[in-house]
């Protein structure tokens, strides 16, 4: 059996996406800079995907801009921020300790710039509240950014509630948005959004495209020059074929969210209750507030790769966190800042479900993740030590 529990990290592109980009390769092939007819025909299909997303983030057309994908729109999403901020005085920044590496790197460029950036606690839950980004802004903020729903552990933030703090406060607000999208309800207007950024491939849309949604009247920085593309904010040939196959795939999974949430949450809840009976095992993450599909746990005395090399060979695809820091040999930022120990932190799993996975395949990792995990433990110098006594549990 072959289970595919990743989709955190990428999504199987759906059959409706796919038959709404095959015509873009062969039929709509043209530029839609271009003023002749095959041209034009491209630009009727790019402007009708750019509303069609705009439809599921209850904006206005006008308000997307396509980009390569997630990392990108969150890198012009903060570095414009900044400059408006900047030109105004204000170099102060709020966010979280546990962001994707797009939105914290981004804030150490612009620490390097002389911005200031703070970092609020995340708790042990992993969530961020309104009141901590109410007392935490300053008359010299120029931007909150902090995700919707973590990328990792799942816990979902009150991004409404912010997004209100940030408006009565006139402070610009942006959220990273890549897991929540398509999986959770979004309306920029009525969440008080300025700035959003999603990628196409997390909701079964195609890789290498993605959309920043920018609310009218806020200026753009461009972090890529040349053409006149994208109003003038993002050079580049549009990649029609992309940007329709993620406008359906979007589409598609706004029409059926409450439907397949309804489904996965079934799903992550009964291997959330099976796994969490492995002795010396732990929970990351909101258990509430929490993405439909995400599953985190740590497993005290194990390592982590050796966990996923093994459930690889018993053909189920998992991580142990974020599929961008991949190969690094360090513990999960994440799982620190929320206060897991370097050892524990180590021996993670993250399962991300979707509605093609089914209770079969979770049936099936719940009696093999027990196994691998006694397996290692039972190798394991430090196993032995915490069950001698000479190294005490921490879980």
């Amino acid at each position: 059996m072959t289970v595919y529990m990743d989709n955190a990290a990428t999504t199987r592109v759906s059959d409706t996406a796919v038959r709404a980009m095959l015509p873009c390769f062969q039929n709509l092939y043209g530029n839609p800079s271009s003023l002749h007819t095959i041209g034009q025909e491209a630009a009727k299909a790019l402007l009708s995907a750019r509303e069609t997303v705009a439809a599921c983030l209850g904006c206005s057309f006008k308000e997307i801009t396509f980009t390569s994908g997630g990392s990108e729109a969150d890198n012009q999403a903060i570095i414009s921020a900044a400059r408006i901020g900047a030109r105004k005085g204000k170099k102060h920044i709020l966010s979280t300790a546990f962001e994707h590496h797009a939105v914290l790197h981004t804030l150490r460029r612009l620490e390097k710039e002389g911005f200031e950036i703070q970092l609020l606690d995340v708790g042990s839950m992993g969530t961020v509240t309104a009141e901590q980004v109410a007392k935490a802004i300053r008359p010299d903020t120029a931007l909150v950014t902090i995700m919707y729903a973590n990328n990792e552990i799942g816990s979902v933030m009150p991004i409404a509630e912010i997004g209100a703090v940030c408006r009565e406060k006139g402070v610009l607000f942006h959220t990273d948005a890549v897991q929540a999208a398509g999986h959770l309800h979004i309306n920029v207007r009525e969440q008080n959004i300025d700035m959003l950024s999603l990628s196409g491939h997390k909701f079964h849309g195609p890789k290498g495209v993605g959309v920043l949604y920018t609310r009218q009247g806020i200026p753009l920085t461009n972090i890529i020059e040349g053409g006149a593309q994208e109003r003038g904010k993002r050079a580049g040939t549009e990649n029609i074929p992309g940007i329709v196959g993620m406008a359906a795939a979007l589409r598609e999974a706004c029409d059926r969210i409450d439907e397949t949430t309804e489904k996965v949450t079934a799903l992550r809840d009964k291997l959330i209750a099976g796994l969490s009976q492995i002795p010396h095992s732990v929970l990351n993450g909101d258990p509430v507030h929490r993405l439909p599909g995400n599953v985190n746990l740590c497993f005290e005395g194990i390592e982590g790769e050796s966990l996923l090399l093994l459930l690889d060979q018993k053909g189920i695809c998992a991580s142990s966190g974020s599929a961008c820091t991949s190969g690094s040999l360090d513990p999960s930022h994440v799982l620190l800042a929320i206060g897991r120990p370097h050892e524990v932190a180590h021996g993670s799993l993250r399962l991300s479900l979707c509605e093609d996975n089914s209770p079969e395949e979770v049936e099936y990792v719940l009696r093999e993740v027990p196994r691998i995990v006694e397996y290692l433990r039972a190798m394991s110098p430090v196993w032995k030590d915490l069950m001698n006594g000479k190294r005490k549990f921490m879980l």
